[in-house]
């Protein structure tokens, strides 16, 4: 009997924990803790795992815009050698586990539409934050900046919808045939079609999103998305915050238009959970020290189509 197919989209805390760098050392020993429930989850599950990126890729801003000696690589080629920088630390983590485990790494663009209204008015903060000296040079380059009270300037770049896994096909093809997969890296590698070929873009594409259509494209059975909190709140960081151990989906999207989870956070976590409940699914969002328990339904937020 085939075994059913789980996206499990992990948190950032699962590569930096509070108080970091961001080493390579670092992300290490973190996915280390998490390598075993990645192996254990592989074998009740066709297994394809997804993460985050964001501070990654502004840490190799940092690294070229130390340096005038190596051409600086736009963002998209930035998102992509963070991918294959942490599926390969992933890749590091389960073999110290087991040896003999096979991960596959696949490098993932996605597709978004040029006419997407986040072209026209980017929001997604990345990399350092520059002093005013700077801002002119910087907007020369074409780049949007927002001024930080106290920190300086920082850019600023669209984070359109994903439409489409590019390399869906790929993925689908080594189901089965390995442990895991770690695919769509950072919400993939973001690109448009124009004549016919597809071209990389300056943009980021929100991971949980990401994973909900990868999911959706896949036939998943289950998505998971891990983080660092228990699961769904309402009223979160009060008092009277309550943690919603159910979740129908028409009531996560009320909750959404209310403005109760934060579009920076919980937000968009909940919107990809809702979307893949819709498709026939079942979603759960939980804390990444309680992975096993968050996919088995034991623990965390689970969501319903209901």
């Amino acid at each position: 009997m085939e075994k059913p197919v789980l996206v499990l989209a992990l948190g950032g805390n699962a590569l930096l924990r509070k108080g970091e760098r961001g080493t390579f050392e670092e992300q290490l020993s973190n996915l280390l803790r998490v390598a075993p429930s990645l192996l254990e989850l592989s074998r009740e599950y066709q297994l394809v795992v997804t993460h985050g990126n964001g501070p990654q890729v502004g840490n190799l801003y940092l690294q070229q815009e130390s340096t005038s000696e190596a051409p600086p690589m736009p963002l998209h080629a930035c998102v992509a050698m963070t991918q294959s920088l942490i599926g390969y630390l992933i890749q590091l983590a389960v073999n110290s586990v087991d040896p003999g485990a096979r991960v596959a790494v696949v490098p993932t663009r996605v597709l978004v539409d040029p006419e997407d209204p986040a072209f026209r008015r980017p929001t997604k903060p990345i990399g350092p934050y520059y002093p005013e000296h700077l801002r002119e040079a910087l907007a020369a380059r074409g780049w949007e900046l927002v001024h930080v009270p106290g920190r300086g300037y920082r850019r600023v770049v669209p984070s359109p919808r994903p439409k489409r896994i590019v390399d869906i096909d790929v993925i689908r093809e080594l189901l089965g045939r390995v442990d895991l997969v770690v695919a769509v890296g950072g919400g993939g590698i973001p690109v448009v079609e124009r004549g016919g070929r597809l071209e990389g873009v300056d943009a980021v594409i929100d991971k949980d999103l990401a994973s909900s259509l990868l999911a959706r494209e896949l036939g998943a059975d289950i998505l998971v998305i891990l983080t660092d909190v228990e699961g769904v709140y309402l009223n979160y960081g009060r008092p009277d915050a309550r943690l919603l151990t159910r979740l129908c989906a028409s009531e996560a999207e009320r909750l959404l238009s209310e403005g109760h989870f934060p579009p920076g956070s919980m937000g968009p976590k909940v919107e990809a959970c809702v979307e893949f409940v819709r498709s026939g699914g079942r979603a759960a969002i939980g804390s990444l020290e309680r992975a096993l328990e968050v996919v088995r339904g034991v623990s965390g937020t689970l969501l319903e189509n209901c």
